[in-house]
């Protein structure tokens, strides 16, 4: 029998897109998600006999129980995700993307599940202390945020775990993420000033010389894949940044990115001088050891944005259900 692997926050951004992978690849795949931002993603894959969902909250005892029979491999997407919905809600954030996760990695070590793979993120780097060097795995964390505190606090606990335990966890710090997917965002900085300026707005932009990593949807999702198809010492008890370093950007090259594609946007820029986050990071790691490289660049993506929202393939980009908070 093929493998089969828990996705936990399927119906996610992020997990939707990876789902939609595993089962390409012959997988079987059970999915279990709160829905807190509903299930659209998943109904398409309900005629697929591979395919399971399970309704439950991760930091439900019972419910992660359950979801872990059978399992090869956990990937572990279930979280409050970014800055604004974890400071909103930090209780929350704290039971959800920390707590539930060591209950998770130990009721899946204990049940012989084999790999557990972590959804963590640049944001742990926080600021660079060295605006000339590109930061990589063994740099210095300093998470700013509440949701990089998290992260910074599982991949700890992960990692710190006995080396001879069955289930080997491995963590990957995503780059910010941008593209299409079955849960469409528009709170996310690639996608967003890409609706702004193809609806024909004025896009203001808050300290444009600040650097971020960023990422394709689908090709953060394969790093999931690589990890669970790789050989176990390769992975084990590891962390790999996910991205690639040519896609570093600073705000202002996104934009002219941007502009390359809608020449008469309206861009105004307000001077920041103080960010806690800004990071350019290094991928050489997960090219050299796993041989992972991207599939999709950020122009690409922007021309995937830009005809969805001019040709009106969703009602109203502006709708609350493609944000976050």
């Amino acid at each position: 029998m093929m493998k089969k692997i828990l996705v936990t926050g399927g119906a996610g951004y992020i997990g939707s897109v990876l789902v939609r992978q595993l089962l390409e690849k012959g997988y079987q795949v059970r999915v279990l998600d709160i829905l807190k931002f509903g299930g659209e993603s998943l109904i398409e894959l309900f005629d697929n006999p591979n395919f399971e969902f399970q309704k439950g909250d991760v930091r439900n005892t019972p419910d992660i129980e359950k979801s872990l029979d059978g399992i090869y491999a956990v990937a572990n997407l279930a979280a409050i995700v970014g800055d604004p919905a974890c400071a909103k809600e930090p209780g929350l954030a704290r039971e959800t993307n920390l707590e539930a996760s060591k209950s998770l990695y130990n009721m899946a070590n204990k049940k012989g599940v084999q790999r557990f793979i972590f959804a963590s993120t640049c944001s742990n780097y926080g600021k660079m202390a060295n605006p000339d060097l590109l930061i990589t795995e063994q740099s210095e964390l300093a998470p700013v945020s509440l949701y990089a505190e998290t992260k910074v606090a599982t991949e700890q606990f992960l990692l710190s775990q006995n080396k001879d335990n069955q289930c080997k966890p491995t963590c990957l710090r995503f780059s910010t993420v941008y593209g299409l997917s079955p849960r469409v965002r528009f709170d996310l900085t690639v996608n967003e000033f890409t609706k702004e300026l193809a609806l024909g707005r004025e896009l203001v932009i808050f300290g444009e010389q600040f650097w971020r990593p960023y990422c394709h949807v689908i090709d953060l999702a394969r790093s999931v894949v690589q990890v669970i198809e790789a050989v176990e010492e390769k992975v084990a008890f590891d962390v790999f940044n996910v991205g690639e370093t040519k896609e570093n950007y600073t705000k202002k090259m996104l934009v002219d990115e941007i502009s390359k594609q809608i020449p008469d946007a309206r861009i105004k820029y307000v001077e920041k001088n103080e960010d806690p986050r800004d990071y350019r990071v290094s991928f050489e790691k997960i090219k050299q050891e796993l041989d992972f490289q991207i599939s999709l660049t950020v122009p690409e993506g922007i021309t995937q944005i830009k005809q969805v929202v001019q040709d009106g393939l969703l009602n109203n980009p502006d709708d609350q259900k493609y944000k976050n908070i």
